[in-house]
């Protein structure tokens, strides 16, 4: 296993990290991912560790707190062989007080984290979402005493809006408080609008990616198919509501270009779509997640190779679109490109 800082921080961490959404799943989102019990978790977890992967990903919202508490669980007894990045800011709640990032909200938020977690600390707090409803000053003050008081390690961001996220990393700047060092966002072959503007924004402000849905919910398993309905017992069926649409030829153009590569290679198409990311600039972890042991070790095998040059333009290829404006100038005329090369 390949290791890589966290953006510009002191923070080593795997190329690949597990997502823990699986872990204790309940209703039509989380259900549908899995339900490992503390028992299959446990396994789970052996399995990443012996491959050397030591980042787990969770959040509050992940069935209600189970995710959390089974996370935690599975870990007693070495909690120091493990990097736990957990989310909050997502609604819990109908009440007022169960929803954002103000000081009350995450205060309460982490402390009950530690305490479904069963550790004194959290190695990555990540703000799920943008709470525009929250000062900036008022956020990154609490952030700062989070950090301060040996709760929490480092923080992140999830899903944000680049320019809030350029907006507090100024004010953190400003005001000599901690930086957010990572962002957890949604890559993937199909699915590449990090790189228009939070992709740049990352590699001038050190952020690093981690990378979550590396599969496009599910659609890049090599199940999915040209003419062919969803296979029965695939996720789409319950989650695909959920998703980020894509139309259905680019998602074939890019199947069609990984089954290339897979004859190429030998590898699975899963194998191939998480190692391409691997390869992408600011990409610090990829997020792979596995509802048995043999879809975890499938996904470790996207580890240890590496697409040849030729195979990841083929993909690029495939899986290009044209980006929104302001970015399309700066794609189709050489003036502008000049300017302002892109970073793929």
């Amino acid at each position: 296993m390949d290791y890589r800082q966290l953006g510009a921080s002191g923070l080593r961490v795997p190329v690949l990290s597990f997502g823990t959404g699986t872990f204790g799943g309940t209703g039509p989102l989380f259900g549908a991912w899995g339900t490992s019990d503390a028992a299959e978790a446990r396994r789970l977890i052996d399995i990443c560790l012996e491959a050397g992967v030591n980042l787990f990903d969770t959040a509050d919202v992940y069935s209600d707190g189970a995710s959390e508490r089974v996370l935690g669980e599975a870990i007693k007894g070495r909690r120091d062989d493990v990097l736990i990045s957990t989310k909050t800011g997502l609604p819990t709640g109908d009440s007022p007080g169960d929803w954002g990032v103000s000081r009350g909200r995450l205060i309460a938020s982490v402390e009950a984290a530690l305490k479904r977690l069963g550790t004194d600390r959290i190695d990555l707090l990540q703000l799920h979402a943008y709470d525009a409803s929250t000062p900036v000053d008022e956020l990154l003050a609490t952030l700062d005493a989070l950090v301060t008081s040996g709760k929490v390690r480092y923080t992140g961001v999830s899903n944000y809006p680049g320019w809030a996220l350029m907006k507090a990393q100024a004010a953190a700047d400003r005001d000599a408080r901690p930086r957010f060092v990572a962002h957890q966002v949604y890559y993937s072959l199909i699915g590449r609008a990090y790189e228009a503007d939070l992709m740049p924004l990352a590699a001038d402000q050190g952020i690093g990616a981690l990378v979550w849905s590396p599969l496009g919910w599910g659609r890049l398993t090599g199940k999915v198919r040209r003419d062919a309905p969803i296979p029965e017992g695939s996720r789409l069926h319950d989650t695909a509501q959920f998703a980020p649409p894509v139309d259905d030829e680019h998602l074939y153009r890019v199947v069609d270009a990984l089954d290339v590569v897979a004859a190429e290679t030998g590898k699975t198409v899963p194998q191939i779509a998480i190692n391409w990311l691997l390869q992408r600039p600011t990409v610090s972890s990829v997020i792979i997640g596995a509802r048995n042991e043999e879809q975890l070790r499938q996904n470790l095998g996207a580890v240890g190779w590496s697409l040849t040059p030729a195979q990841v333009a083929a993909l690029d290829t495939a899986s290009d679109v044209l980006p929104p404006y302001p970015h399309t100038p700066y794609r189709q005329q050489a003036g502008f490109a000049r300017l302002n090369p892109p970073l793929v």
